[in-house]
């Protein structure tokens, strides 16, 4: 079990919850689900939260020394499938060609009222 390392990331803000930003187990990354809570985007549409969401990503990986290419799986939570177009825009454009395995899931809300995207990731290091 000496190889798990959980890790949270300053640039992401403190964590007020019993989570972690990431798991780290051998060569996987495992992220926690993210939201643009507590940023501008916040109170913006899906396609602001999302690419909020991507950023705090992209931080992540590049404090791991990693970048998309290196991205197996996302779980991404929406609470209306109304904004889906933009949002696979969103999802194509921070992929590029490295287009992970994905489950979309809707769900009724999030633990914030003006959240309307949360996603989870995997990484493979």
């Amino acid at each position: 079990m000496n190889n798990i390392i959980r890790k949270n990331y300053p640039e992401l803000g403190e964590v007020k919850a019993p989570y972690v930003h990431s798991v780290k187990h051998g060569s996987t990354l495992y992220v926690s689900g993210l939201t643009a809570f507590g940023t501008p985007a916040q109170h913006k549409g899906i396609v602001e939260q999302a690419e909020e969401i991507f950023s705090q990503l992209r931080k992540i990986v590049r404090v791991e020394g990693a970048d998309f290419s290196a991205l197996i799986k996302v779980t991404i939570f929406i609470t209306s499938f109304e904004e889906i177009a933009a949002l696979r825009e969103v999802l194509y454009r921070n992929y590029g060609p490295h287009l992970p395995a994905s489950s979309l899931v809707e769900i009724s809300r999030l633990f914030s009222p003006d959240l309307s995207i949360e996603i989870e990731a995997i990484f493979g290091l």
